[in-house]
């Protein structure tokens, strides 16, 4: 019978966890030489610190004795702190360095140090639960076409749950219709607004402004504003229906300031600020993509009529005025910054012609008589014994 290795790791995402402290550990799946698939899970500070041991193992493949003869891949030092937005941004490098790991020769990549860091723990099969009941909060990989699907991947998944706020009936055949107080499992979290939920064995699209975390929000789900703006192209025309939302042609560009998860952003064209349907727009230079799952628009959080939330605390909401007042305060503050750099390359540009005006001028070259009268007379007797 073989020896057991390691045949792929896949990073599935990310799990939020609240016991005994709030923390972030990664999931991986790792499928093993009988093909058979494990789910475990790993902090950031215990993947770093098998990777100094690693390299301890094997100073040569680690560079230590000569840096040309390094193959054991590069992995970041951990943070003081570790958040949500650097758990998250960290994915990619994971994903890679995992994948160069088991690229490497059969001593390195089979060694029992690899085997037993991928072996189930028993954390992974009974994580401690956490002592106010809270659920952990899991965040899967984006993945793009290229690369294999979450979906195609077996194991247990766990999933964030949500409540739903007001009674919703579907549209369409793929939507999922709820009532208040339903409790929903969320699949996945689309930005224009529908997210993909099963409740018990039924699955549908439901619109985001119709769910809220089972518990209670103690830090913002969605993005804080982003007043540089990011620039979008509208894919279709739009006819703003409430006071605060924007018309707008298809095919004109727009700085998206604010990301909300109901799909309906807050966007600025020229100085005037509004919402926007995130179904109708594009990243600018992006390649259009394919039509949207659902056609119709997501209903806004304020539309919502008989919302009953289960927590005390609402959504905090920023008004349009906030929202014009900073985005005139940030443009204020660019087209300073704009004009400063213009301003000094004028100076140095003038600072550069001065000094050209300055430069003294070549003198004109003396005459063979003027040279020869200031020569020495032992110079002279040279250049007559050559003549």
């Amino acid at each position: 019978m073989s020896e057991p290795y390691v045949r792929h790791v896949q990073l599935l995402g990310f799990e939020k966890r609240f016991s005994p402290s709030q923390h972030y550990v990664y999931m991986f799946m790792v499928k093993w030489q009988d093909l058979t698939e494990k789910l475990v899970y790993r902090k950031y500070t215990d993947i770093y610190e098998f990777h100094k041991e690693l390299k301890e193992k094997f100073p040569i493949e680690s560079g230590d004795i000569k840096k040309e003869h390094r193959t054991i891949p590069h992995l970041p030092a951990p943070k003081w702190f570790d958040g949500l937005r650097s758990t998250e941004n960290r994915q990619v490098t994971l994903a890679d360095y995992c994948s160069s790991l088991l690229n490497l020769p059969p001593k390195i990549s089979r060694c029992p140090h690899v085997l037993n860091f991928f072996k189930v723990r028993p954390d992974d099969v009974n994580p401690t639960a956490s002592s106010n009941g809270r659920k952990p909060e899991t965040f899967l990989l984006k993945t793009d076409n290229t690369k294999k699907n979450v979906s195609d991947i077996t194991g247990p998944i766990i999933l964030q749950s949500y409540r739903a706020i007001a009674d919703y009936a579907k549209n369409t055949k793929t939507e999922l219709s709820v009532k208040a107080g339903d409790v929903v499992d969320v699949v996945e979290k689309n930005e224009n607004g529908w997210w993909f939920c099963q409740m018990t064995n039924k699955r549908g699209w439901v619109p985001g402004a119709y769910l809220e975390p089972l518990d209670s929000p103690d830090e913002s789900e969605e993005q804080d504003p982003n007043y540089e703006g990011e620039l979008h192209v509208t894919t279709q025309d739009y006819s703003g229906e409430l006071e605060d939302e924007l018309s707008i042609q298809q095919g004109e560009t727009v700085e998206v300031i604010h990301k909300l998860l109901d799909g309906w952003w807050v966007v600025r064209r020229g100085s005037k600020n509004g919402y926007f349907p995130a179904m109708y727009l594009q990243k600018s230079g992006d390649a259009p993509v394919a039509g949207n799952k659902t056609k119709n628009l997501p209903p806004r959080r304020r539309t919502i009529s008989n919302a009953n939330s289960i927590h005390t605390q609402k959504r905090k909401e920023i008004s349009q005025e906030t929202y014009r007042r900073n985005s005139k305060k940030y443009l204020k503050q660019r087209q300073s910054t704009i004009d400063a750099v213009k301003s000094l390359t004028i100076e140095e540009q003038n600072e550069n012609e001065n000094k050209a005006k300055a430069q003294p001028a070549i003198p004109p070259r003396p005459s063979k008589e003027l040279i020869l009268d200031k020569c020495s007379e032992h110079t002279k007797n040279k250049i007559q014994t050559v003549n």
